[in-house]
C-alpha cells in the first residue's frame, strides 16, 4: 500500500496521491519534499526520481530505516555509483532490503544464459558487442527553469547522457555476462541536432577493454524516427555464441547450445518480477542484496564510456576514472526546497 509521495512538483504529486489514495497531508513537493516522506511511519521507498537525485535520496532512506527500491541508473557520476554502493552496505548492516530494478536481471531466460556463460558454456571468452538504436529521446524545449527538471532526461547533469540513462540497459547485459570491470575505453560521442533541447549526446561508439584483451564494441543512437528499436547485446566465445535482445530474446548457440526463449514485455514483466523478490527479501528477512554491486560496475561502465566519447579518441583507464573522481553539478539555484 502507497502511504505517501514526493515529486518537485504539486500537480505530480497530487496526481500520485489521486491515483493511490493518498492523503493530502502526505503528498510532498519540492526538492526536500523526500525527507519529509522519509520522516513518516512507512516500511519502505521507491526511488524513482532523476538519478542525479539518487545517491543522497538513496543514503537518506537508509539512514531513516527505509527498503530501498531504486530505478536504474543509480548515479549520473563516480561519487554517485560509489555513494550507492555504501549505501548498500549500510543497508544490509542494518537489516534492510536495497534493490535495483534492472528488467533484465528478472528475466528466466537471462539469468539461465548468464550463469551458463559463466559456467563456460560458449568456452574462452573472445569479444562481445552492445547496441541500442532508439527512436526516442526527442523532448520539447522548457517553458522556463523550473521546467527543466521535467525534462530532466536532455541534462547531462541530471540524467548521466544518453549512455548512462538508456544504454546502460544493454551494458549491464555486458559485464553482467563478462563478469568483470572495464580495464579501459576509447571512443567518440557526438550531437547531430535530432533534439530540440538539451545538452546530451545523439551518437556513441566506443570500444571497452575488459581483462585478458577481451573487446566490447559499443554504438548507440537516439532519435530516429521509424528505427526498430533493440537493446541488444551479444557475446562470443571459442566454443558459440549467446544472444540477447531486450524485446525479444535470449540463445546460445554453438557446441552446446541452449534454446532460451522469447518474450515480448519485459519491461512490464521485468518489474513484476523484481517488486515480488523484493517483498519476499523485506518478509523474509533476507538483507544481502545481490543487486547492488553488479548495478554500480554497469553504471561506473557507462560513466566510463562517457568520458571516453567526450575525449573522442583518447584511451581512458577504469583507474583514471576512479582517480578523477569527477562529479556532475547542476544549479538548483531558485528552484523551491
Amino acid at each position: 500500500k502507497f502511504v505517501a509521495c514526493a515529486d518537485y512538483y504539486q500537480d505530480r504529486v497530487d496526481a500520485s496521491g489521486e491515483k493511490f489514495g493518498i492523503d493530502p497531508s502526505r503528498r510532498h513537493a519540492g526538492l526536500s519534499g523526500y525527507k519529509k516522506l522519509l520522516e513518516g511511519k512507512l516500511d519502505a521507498v521507491v526511488i524513482e526520481t532523476p538519478p542525479y537525485f539518487h545517491p543522497q535520496q538513496a543514503a537518506d532512506a537508509v539512514e531513516a530505516g527505509k527498503h530501498v527500491y531504486i530505478a536504474k541508473p543509480i548515479a549520473v557520476d563516480v561519487p554517485g555509483c560509489l555513494s550507492i554502493g555504501e549505501s548498500g552496505k549500510k543497508a544490509t548492516a542494518k537489516k534492510l532490503v536495497f534493490l535495483v530494478d534492472f528488467q533484465t536481471r528478472a528475466n528466466e531466460f537471462y539469468r539461465e544464459a548468464a550463469e551458463q556463460v559463466h559456467d563456460g558454456i560458449i568456452g574462452k571468452i573472445v569479444c562481445g558487442e552492445a547496441r541500442y538504436p532508439w527512436a526516442g529521446g526527442v523532448m520539447p524545449a522548457p517553458k522556463d527553469k523550473q521546467d527543466r527538471l521535467r525534462l530532466w532526461y536532455c541534462e547531462k547533469a541530471l540524467s548521466g547522457d544518453y549512455i548512462v540513462e538508456q544504454n546502460i540497459h544493454t551494458l549491464d547485459v555486458a559485464t553482467w555476462f563478462l563478469n568483470s570491470d572495464p580495464v579501459k575505453a576509447v571512443g567518440a560521442a557526438v550531437s547531430k541536432g535530432l533534439r530540440n533541447y538539451g545538452n546530451i549526446k545523439d551518437c556513441y561508439s566506443v570500444t571497452f577493454w575488459f581483462p585478458d584483451n577481451v573487446l566490447l564494441n559499443f554504438a548507440s543512437v537516439q532519435c530516429i524516427p521509424g528505427v526498430p528499436d533493440s537493446i541488444h547485446c551479444r557475446i562470443y566465445g571459442k566454443d558459440g555464441v549467446a544472444d540477447t535482445d531486450y524485446y525479444t530474446h535470449v540463445w546460445i548457440k554453438g557446441k552446446r547450445p541452449y534454446k532460451g526463449g522469447t518474450f515480448s514485455d519485459l519491461y512490464g514483466d521485468g518489474a513484476k518480477v523484481n517488486i515480488k523478490e523484493f517483498h519476499q527479501f523485506v518478509t523474509e528477512g533476507n538483507y544481502c542484496n545481490p543487486t547492488v554491486a553488479p548495478s554500480v560496475r554497469s553504471n561506473l561502465t557507462c560513466v566510463l564510456g562517457r568520458i571516453a566519447g567526450e575525449k573522442a579518441g583518447q584511451v581512458v583507464t577504469w583507474d583514471e576514472m576512479i582517480k578523477a573522481n569527477e562529479k556532475l553539478e547542476f544549479d538548483l539555484s531558485g528552484f523551491k526546497s
